[in-house]
Parts: structure tokens; C-alpha cells; sequence
């Protein structure tokens, strides 16, 4: 294979796309070491703390089961300044239409997005469109950047993981990737699944008052949980155990994934968030999830269990350990 070929694989979220950033991308542009690599970057502007993002979305097909390219861009880039724990304030949207586009279809997306904008109380404030060619494009790509206000002193991020930690998701994993997998191979399941896709700040904003028991958010998107909990496990240089008995998995997903050959933990989600807390918080950071509309079937998937070199385990169904790496290549491509 020809190494200097840019695959599919390396937009997956997964170790590829790491390869990627950690030899070519970060090295040329930044040099922000992996510790400091979390969903958006901290900025301190006059005194003033800012979360600062940005994101594009190519999922295909661009209309799916819970909802759209455009609401996905605005949840997506929300979501991601959520998880450092900022209030977001507003976004910039940049659209890239394919010639024949059809109109009707771009204002559906667009009143979509302004919908998904007002559910989360931020502002869409400027942005730029270009068309391109027939043929050069593939309908629609967007962009999104975001802005947020910290207004806090604690310190949440990916390399934060204390051992003893307990890891914690809102809800059902797997969602979001196999309802837009069904909608683009045109799977007849008669299942419900939708997409999960929905912003996390308010569900975050309730967590918030755990104070420093409050480690690590992160939402796992492209390469699912078992790709975002290895980023934060080597980040913050700890093994993380999970229990595959307590992973919430609903059974259209897991039916979906049974026939296809899938696993869950690396299907993507774009409504769900990993919260790592101090024990002694646990519990109360998992009943203020279940309180809310998007956190009622929460639960507790494992823990840090000692510092490591970036180690992620399962114990199984059957009482036996694997172990839990990245995403190898792209399990699904044009999943957001």
C-alpha cells in the first residue's frame, strides 16, 4: 500500500486519524502535545476564558432517522465545547454546496439548524457558502466553529483520569452510527432506531456543581467509546476497566450489530458524553443524569483502576479480560 495515501481510515476518529495529527498535522501547525488535545482549545483573552472549536460534518446520507446534516453540525460543535466544560455562546457555519443541489432540500438543513441553535441557547453569528462544480462535491459539506465562556476554575480535560475514577455514560451507545448505516444502505429494520443526536450543555451544565470530583468529559463520537475512553486513558496514563455487562446498548443496536459483525463500543454516538468522577461523587453525578431528559438510562461502565502507560480492559459477560484498543481502520465511513 502506498503510504502517502490519504484513506477513509483516516478520518475515523481512530488510530489512523492519530497517526495523521501526530506526525503530520499537529507537528506543522501547533505542536500541542497529546495531553493537551481535548475537544476544543482553552484560550485566555484578556483575563476573559474562552473554549474555542471547530468541526466539519460530511455524514452520508445527509437525511437520517433523528435528524439531518445541519442539526448534527450545530449538536456536534455545541457538544464539543460542552465537554470542556464552557457555557457555548455562538457558532459560525460554513457551507460547501455541489452545482444541482436542490434549494428545497438546503432549507430544510438551515431551518434545522436554527432549530438545533435555539434548543441549545447559542447564536449563529457569521459564516460563508461556496459552490463547486457538478461532480466535485457530494451535495453538502459544513463547517462549524464555536465559541464558549468558561466561567468556572476546575480543570476538565482528557488528561485529568484519576485512578479510582468512575466512568459513566448518559445513555444507550451506538445510536447515531447505526441508524444513519441503516438509512444509507436502506437496511429494512423495523426497529426505531434513531440517531441520538442532540446538545449536551444543559445535561453538563447540571454536572458542573461536583466541583473538582468532576474529571474528564468527553463525547464519543467517530470510533465510539472504546476509541475516546484509549485517547483519555493515554492522556492521562491510566487503565480503564470496563464491564461489558453494564453497557447500555439498545437491542436494535445490538441486533443491527450481531448481523453485520459490529461492535457497539465503536459505533458512533452524537448524544451521549463520558463523565470520569471521583468515587465518593459517583453516585450523585449518576442520579443528576438520570433526572434529565437525556441522561435516564445512565450508567456506570467501569472505572480507573492504576496508572499505566494507556491501557483499556473489558472484563466480559463470561468473566474473562480483553483488551480494548483504537479503532484500527473505518468501521463506518461518513458518519458525521
Amino acid at each position: 500500500m502506498n503510504d502517502d495515501l490519504i484513506l477513509l481510515g483516516h478520518g475515523s476518529g481512530g488510530k489512523l486519524s492519530h497517526q495523521l495529527l501526530d506526525e503530520l498535522i499537529i507537528p506543522n501547525l501547533s505542536g500541542v502535545p497529546a495531553a493537551g488535545q481535548n475537544d476544543a482549545a482553552l484560550l485566555n483573552i484578556g483575563g476573559v476564558k474562552l473554549a474555542f472549536t471547530t468541526d466539519s460534518y460530511v455524514v452520508d446520507p445527509i437525511f437520517f432517522p433523528g435528524g439531518n446534516i445541519g442539526d448534527l453540525a450545530v449538536n456536534g460543535t455545541v457538544n464539543d465545547l460542552a465537554m470542556m466544560g464552557a457555557r457555548p455562546l455562538c457558532l459560525s457555519v460554513g457551507f460547501i454546496l455541489e452545482e444541482g443541489f436542490l434549494k428545497s432540500e438546503l432549507a430544510r438543513i438551515v431551518i434545522s439548524m436554527r432549530e438545533a441553535a435555539d434548543a441549545a441557547g447559542v447564536a449563529i453569528v457569521t459564516g460563508d457558502t461556496k459552490v463547486v462544480p457538478r461532480g466535485k462535491g457530494d451535495r453538502i459539506f459544513i463547517n462549524t466553529s464555536g465559541i464558549g465562556a468558561v466561567e468556572h476554575s476546575l480543570s476538565i480535560n482528557g488528561a485529568a483520569a484519576r485512578v479510582g475514577d468512575k466512568v459513566i455514560v448518559n445513555g444507550c451507545i451506538g445510536d447515531h452510527g447505526i441508524a444513519v448505516l441503516s438509512a444509507r444502505e436502506g437496511l429494512e429494520i423495523d426497529s426505531g432506531i434513531k440517531s441520538d443526536s442532540a446538545p449536551l450543555n444543559g445535561l453538563v451544565t447540571e454536572l458542573l456543581p461536583l466541583g473538582d470530583a468532576l474529571h474528564v468529559l468527553r463525547d464519543p463520537t467517530r470510533g465510539g467509546v472504546a476509541t475516546t475512553l484509549k485517547e483519555i486513558a493515554l492522556q492521562s496514563g491510566v487503565t480503564v476497566k470496563l464491564s461489558e455487562e453494564n453497557l447500555p446498548v439498545n437491542a436494535g443496536v445490538k441486533g443491527v450489530c450481531s448481523i453485520l459483525g459490529l461492535d457497539p463500543l465503536y459505533v458512533a454516538n452524537e448524544g451521549k458524553l463520558l463523565a470520569l468522577v471521583a468515587p465518593e461523587r459517583a453516585g450523585e453525578a449518576l442520579a443528576i443524569m438520570r433526572r434529565h431528559p437525556l441522561g435516564k438510562d445512565a450508567a456506570v461502565i467501569g472505572e480507573v483502576t492504576e496508572s499505566s502507560a494507556g491501557r483499556v480492559v473489558m472484563e466480559t459477560m463470561v468473566g474473562g479480560v480483553r483488551g480494548v484498543e483504537m479503532l484500527a481502520g473505518e468501521q463506518l465511513p461518513r458518519i458525521c
